[in-house]
């Protein structure tokens, strides 16, 4: 079971930025699809961005061109650049390895504890 730590949260002004780490334990890091997601309060859990195995992203429309995904398969680390904040980017991020199937695209591992993201206005 890979575990999986999430760390760069914090309290930032709108516009400013932060860049979440998540490291994951166990091998064979770099054959997984990788993805962020958040939490706000009272809402559900949605993906941030993805990334493949081979390194192509995809972002939901709410962060295009602000947010950018990175990946180094070394340290078995994924990384989420945020760019331009907005109040609306707080929530708790996560990540996960992502499964795509047939029938959608699942989640791999237990969640880990997340990291905090604040934005003031």
């Amino acid at each position: 079971q890979v575990q999986l730590v999430e760390s760069g949260g914090g309290l930032v002004q709108v516009g400013g930025s932060l860049r979440l780490s998540c490291a994951a334990t166990g091998s064979a890091f770099s054959i997984y699809a990788m993805g962020w997601y958040r939490q706000a309060p009272g809402k559900q859990r949605e993906l941030v961005a993805g990334i493949t195995s081979g390194g192509s992203t995809n972002y939901a429309d709410s962060v295009k061109g602000r947010f950018t995904i990175s990946r180094d398969n070394a340290k078995s680390t994924v990384y989420l650049q945020m760019n331009s904040l907005k109040p609306e980017d707080t929530a708790v991020y996560y990540c996960n390895g992502r499964a795509h199937l047939s029938s959608g695209t699942f989640t791999l591992w237990s969640w880990g504890q997340g990291t905090q993201v604040t934005v003031s206005s």
